[in-house]
């Protein structure tokens, strides 16, 4: 595919995807949090589920679930991601991963139709690739095509309220960072020298979008103690006190979702697809 043809979104992550891995492989905020969202993979899909996800970057999430005896099918707008994460996947026997981003899920559904390909057990999406989308619901709309009634469905989106990000950006004098994610509405991005569009979608925009295929199940904050990776390289030379915030995290992640990092939202497809249910913003 040539670069020109790609997303905004696309090109910045093609633009990192060769030390991805590298730089933020190395971060222990990242690693903190990622420890996190897998523990709730590990309880809402079984051994042997088959498991799609989206915007799985260098295929770091989809190597440990498979290497955890889950199927994972890998996809992402980024051609360069996706190149890295075979090259990760392909030893195990894992499903090719595919180049497609979640506004294309629908596209996705009718190939696997065609091909006559069962629906999955599940999908998840971790660090905020749905921040790249400006509308969830034919993500939604997608998602009910490829994932089984009961089947779970995990989305780990930026918290638009993280004292983290405050904190972080204030002390670094740059106060429009500080208070980005309370923008409704496109926020510009940079990444690698590409710019592109982010959306900072509150609780009430996911469960708008996923009402009509989705009941919502749980809440939790990924990173309300564990700070942002704008901490970084600091708080990686900080171990002792990142563990204590941990713990911290372990203990409030559920009462105080709402000021994560990032929060997942834990939703289950339903039997029966509903009317769109009007939610107070």
């Amino acid at each position: 595919m040539a670069s020109l043809s790609l997303s905004p979104a696309a090109r910045a992550f093609d633009a990192v995807a060769e030390r991805f891995d590298e730089r933020y492989g190395a971060w222990l905020s990242v690693a903190a949090q990622r420890r996190a969202v897998r523990a709730s993979l590990i309880e809402a899909f079984p051994p042997h589920a088959r498991v799609l996800e989206i915007g799985g970057g260098t295929g770091e999430d989809a190597v440990w679930l498979t290497e955890h005896g889950r199927e994972v099918l890998l996809t992402d707008v980024s051609p360069s991601m996706v190149r890295i994460a075979e090259s990760k996947l392909r030893p195990y026997g894992a499903p090719r991963p595919i180049v497609v981003g979640a506004e294309g899920l629908a596209a996705l559904a009718d190939d696997r139709d065609i091909a006559g390909a069962p629906a999955l057990d599940g999908a998840f999406t971790n660090f905020a690739a749905l921040n790249c989308v400006q509308d969830l619901e034919p993500v939604a709309q997608g998602l009910s095509r490829l994932v089984r009634p009961g089947g779970k469905v995990l989305l780990v989106i930026f918290g638009v309220c993280s004292p983290g990000e405050w904190v972080v950006q204030l002390l670094r004098r740059d106060l429009r960072a500080a208070f980005r994610r309370m923008s409704r509405g496109d926020v510009s991005a940079r990444l690698g020298g590409q710019h592109f569009l982010v959306r900072y979608h509150r609780g009430a925009d996911i469960d708008r979008a996923f009402a009509p295929w989705f009941s919502p199940v749980a809440r939790r904050g990924i990173g309300v103690f564990v700070p942002p990776s704008a901490a970084e390289p600091w708080i990686s030379g900080h171990r002792r006190l990142l563990s204590a915030l941990e713990r911290l995290d372990h203990i409030v992640s559920g009462p105080l979702s709402f000021l994560g990092d990032h929060v997942l939202y834990e939703c289950e497809r339903k039997s029966v697809n509903g009317p769109a249910i009007e939610v107070r913003t």
